[in-house]
């Protein structure tokens, strides 16, 4: 298949690239950019005058339910939603039933994702056996099966040795920890961030502190094993400025933020929407503002959707007893983009969160349109502005504190390797 993208704004921040071009794909690969290669004779030509053209968007944090939790989605609908909202590559973190601890499970989800070919998956392996936090999980060999970091998800690691023991294994292997830095015992049973809102409200608080002392933990543990790490889903300005500083010192440091701690705070809490019941919390205004800054200069590298479609029934019960997590793989460029409106910054700088970083995160050749490279790429409409439904997420999770939210960005038409893999109606 050989297809014409002609007349869009083509912003590739791996290249440098944000100008009107034309992009050439053939055989799944990019042929060219600019000029149209000789002898090319398209089979398809998209028109995407007034639209930007982007590498395919890469998140860092998708959970696709599969294996074991079909009833709260299946991979196939969620590869959907990765194809509807312009993801072309995504990382599922480990924690399904059984958890994403030996190679056979891997190498499932690999065939599966495969099959459906909507979009590309890579893994991230338990750190530990079960995620039970005791016996270190044979990290070589589930690397070989296709994962790309390792990772206890949202499972609290309680033990200090296993940390540094995982560590010690990972940097002799050259692997990155993916760490969420929460101290699980300041932690336990909070549902909200400690604060005026979740006293008023009667919530049982998690102080911004937890997530410092465990960022100073594993920073302490990286100085003494050289291990790389990747801090998942920071939430607080003192974390930010912890990051800030560990990166100055020069340590194999990287993080990234969920999407709507860049927007929401603990105020949306106010009416008790189990929407806004996240991990980690919602946190004060002062700590979004802090996120939103860090993304803006460069200490925090990269947005991730931190996808967790939950059954509704889970989502109907009271704010404390309801399940945590939201649905956002398809509100991953409409909040990203809203960030850069609001920040007053280059859209590119915004598509770079979403993809060029991400992909030196995951540290794959993706998120960039160089010639001869897969043709991953999303078209999208930046001056598009729509109200969320519920009806239009292609997830089977609906749940989301955007519902009803005018947001901008319609995505018109995800490639991955050259194939046409969604594409929009006129609505």
């Amino acid at each position: 298949m050989k297809i014409h993208i002609k007349n869009g704004r083509l912003i590739d921040p791996g290249n440098d690239i944000d100008a009107q071009a034309d992009l050439y794909v053939a055989a799944g690969k990019i042929a060219a950019v600019g000029t149209e290669p000789r002898g090319f004779s398209a089979n398809r030509t998209i028109n995407a005058t007034g639209l930007v053209v982007c590498p395919g968007l890469i998140d860092l944090s998708a959970r696709l339910r599969e294996p074991g939790l079909e009833y709260k989605a299946t991979l196939e609908s969620e590869l959907l939603a990765a194809a509807a909202g312009g993801v072309t590559s995504l990382a599922c973190p480990p924690d399904t039933e059984p958890p994403l601890d030996e190679p056979g499970l891997v190498e499932m989800l690999k065939h599966r994702a495969k099959t459906l070919n909507l979009a590309h998956v890579y893994p991230i392996g338990a750190l530990t056996v079960g995620l039970a936090g005791e016996q270190l999980t044979e990290m070589a060999e589930l690397r070989d099966a296709g994962c790309v970091g390792f990772s206890h998800a949202d499972v609290p690691l309680l033990d200090s040795q296993v940390l540094w023991r995982a560590l010690q294994y990972a940097s002799t292997f050259g692997f990155c920890v993916w760490l969420r830095p929460q101290d699980a015992y300041l932690s336990k049973d909070g549902v909200a961030h400690d604060g005026e809102v979740a006293t008023r409200l009667g919530l049982a608080g998690i102080p911004a502190f937890a997530e410092t002392i465990a960022i100073a933990t594993i920073v302490e543990l990286m100085r003494a094993t050289g291990a790389r790490v990747h801090l998942c889903r920071l939430s607080t300005r003192d974390g930010v400025e912890m990051v800030r500083a560990a990166k100055r010192d020069g340590l194999p440091i990287s993080c990234d933020v969920g999407i709507h701690h860049a927007h929401l705070s603990e105020m949306d809490l106010a009416y008790f929407d189990a929407h806004c019941y996240l991990k980690p919390p919602l946190r004060s205004a002062r700590d979004r503002d802090a996120l939103r800054q860090g993304l803006m200069d460069g200490t925090i590298d990269a947005f991730c959707s931190d996808h967790a479609p939950v059954d509704e029934d889970s989502k109907l019960l009271p704010f404390a007893e309801s399940e945590a997590g939201a649905t956002g793989l398809e509100l991953l460029l409409p909040l990203a983009l809203k960030w850069a409106m609001e920040m007053k910054v280059p859209l590119s700088k915004a598509i770079a969160r979403i993809t060029r970083e991400p992909a030196r995160i995951l540290g794959v050749d993706a998120g960039h349109l160089s010639v001869g490279h897969t043709a991953d790429i999303c078209v999208f409409d930046a001056e598009h502005y729509a109200k969320l439904s519920a009806t239009a997420l292609k997830s089977q999770g609906k749940n989301t504190p955007f519902l009803g939210i005018d947001l901008p960005g319609k995505v018109r038409y995800t490639l991955l390797q050259g194939q046409v893999v969604y594409e929009a109606g006129n609505a």
